[in-house]
């Protein structure tokens, strides 16, 4: 639809699998929220580094890999199997959060049934703090009544979606601005120069 509609460039954000980029005949810069997501993980949790970066499915191990990496801690994920779609039957821990701070990071979050039943886990595994760290906070049907519920400091996500709305009903979801990553990707774009620095950098 997009490219029929005249596009010649996409820019997106964290797509959910990467592949998607290859459906276009036109180019695609798909920019990742991770510089973003490290630079706030330094700013506001003070012993970030005593945490552990969790994935609250295996889908998502790369992802966590990769941001546990470069802050220089602690990896786990959570391995869960479901009944049907949309139903989480058991989860299972697989790592270590005995006496640290648990970060739980995900490209997005839907109902958010997912990453509560991984925050009581975490809590249960011995974890102090519990954050969730998203790139596209969706927050369908019960989302909020259901972070509002849960166990979380702070529930972090991008403006890749507006969240004035959603803030005003929940006190403990906090906004990364990356418009800032998205501007600076039209601008290089635009001057011929290079889209990938921007994969490790966040913009100044």
């Amino acid at each position: 639809m997009l490219s029929v509609a005249g596009a010649d460039h996409i820019i997106t954000m964290d797509l959910h699998a990467s592949q998607i980029q290859g459906f276009f005949d036109i180019p695609v810069d798909n920019l990742y929220a991770e510089p973003a997501v490290l630079k706030w993980i330094r700013e506001n949790i003070s012993e970030w580094r005593n945490c552990t970066i969790v994935s609250p499915d295996a889908g998502g191990a790369k992802r966590v890999t990769s941001i546990a990496d470069r802050l220089n801690v602690d990896f786990a994920l959570i391995h869960k199997e479901r009944k049907k779609a949309n139903e989480v039957d058991r989860m299972v821990l697989v790592g270590d959060v005995k006496d640290r701070v648990a970060i739980l990071v995900d490209d997005m979050a839907d109902t958010c049934g997912t990453i509560c039943h991984a925050a009581d886990k975490l809590l249960s595994a011995g974890a102090t703090r519990v954050y969730a760290i998203l790139t596209h906070g969706i927050f369908s049907g019960p989302a909020i009544s259901r972070i509002n519920n849960a166990c979380f400091e702070a529930v972090v996500v991008t403006n890749t979606i507006p969240q004035e709305d959603k803030m005003k009903h929940c006190s403990k979801i906090q906004v990364i601005d990356i418009s800032m990553i998205l501007a600076e990707a039209i601008r290089r774009t635009h001057n011929g120069e290079s889209v990938s620095y921007l994969f490790s950098h966040v913009p100044l």
